[in-house]
This record gives C-alpha cells, sequence and structure tokens, in this order.
C-alpha cells in the first residue's frame, strides 16, 4: 500500500486594493454582473466575468428555473458564451463573486463539482489553465492559478477512449 497526497497552491488578499488593476477590475465587474442573476428560488445570485486570451470580456450570471435545480451557474453560463462566441479562445482569468440578499457576502465561494468539471474540460480542450478570482462582495479574495487543480482526480475525455 502507498499513501500519496494532493495539495495546491492559492494566493489570498485581504481586500480588492490589493488586487493588481486589470484583476480588480474584473473582480468589481463580476460583482456588478452579479445582479442580473435570475435566482428567486434560492437568492443566491452569482456573477462571472472573464477576460479571453483575445482580449474579449464574457459575462454570465447564474439562471435558475421554477423546475429546481434545473438551474444553471454563472460559471457555466460563461463557458458555454465564451466557447460559442469565441471558438477555442483561452480563458485568461475568471472573476467569481456572489450577493445574497438575505445574508452577507464576505468571503471567497468556490465553484460547485458541476462548475469544476466544465472548467476542467474548458482547460483541457484548449490547453490553458484558466486563472480563478474568488469574492464576495466585500473581504478576502483568493486567487487560483488553474480551476483544474479543484478537481482532483479528475474523469477526463481520456477515460471515454
Amino acid at each position: 500500500m502507498k499513501s500519496e497526497n494532493y495539495e495546491f497552491s492559492y494566493t489570498v488578499y485581504d481586500s480588492v486594493a490589493e488586487l493588481e488593476p486589470q484583476d480588480a477590475w474584473l473582480l468589481n465587474e463580476a460583482r456588478t454582473v452579479s445582479q442580473y442573476a435570475y435566482a428567486p428560488y434560492s437568492n443566491f445570485l452569482v456573477g462571472a466575468v472573464a477576460r479571453l486570451a483575445n482580449g474579449e470580456i464574457v459575462a454570465g450570471s447564474n439562471q435558475e428555473n421554477a423546475s429546481y435545480p434545473a438551474g444553471i451557474c454563472a460559471e457555466r453560463v460563461l463557458l458555454s458564451a465564451a466557447a460559442s462566441m469565441h471558438p477555442n479562445i483561452p480563458i485568461e482569468s475568471m472573476a467569481i463573486s456572489y450577493q445574497q440578499p438575505n445574508g452577507p457576502s464576505d468571503h471567497p465561494i468556490a465553484p460547485c463539482g458541476i462548475c469544476r468539471q466544465s472548467l476542467q474540460e474548458f482547460e483541457s480542450r484548449v490547453k490553458r489553465p484558466v486563472r480563478l478570482i474568488l469574492a464576495g462582495m466585500e473581504g478576502k479574495i483568493i486567487v487560483i492559478p488553474e480551476a483544474s487543480s479543484l478537481l482532483p482526480l479528475a474523469f477526463t475525455q481520456d477515460e471515454l477512449l
């Protein structure tokens, strides 16, 4: 028997003021985009904004449905839009933020399992990492160099050969 360990590194910032200007702008846009979420069932409004390798900016917000939980997360809305409008163009950085009318938005959130799988597949498809900037409307910010590091032992297209 052999024991193995998985770990990854990320950077924590105390506030948006510590970020590089382009990252601060992306995060502030994600915070703004969260207000466009359609989340009448969860009241959890998520916004995601990405800068693509070609300089284009793409945004998404979560979209729920009366057939809850048949909605789609902000990250997957963004990935779908990016892949449709700019095929095979890598995402350099994606900022994700949230707000909830009935509670605080004072710490970073990470993508859900389906979004982690989708981000990993996107990275694999375009052969470049997606850098994540995770935050609430205030408080600490986490920057993760590669989204796929959030999904160790991922199920990939290699398993389907």
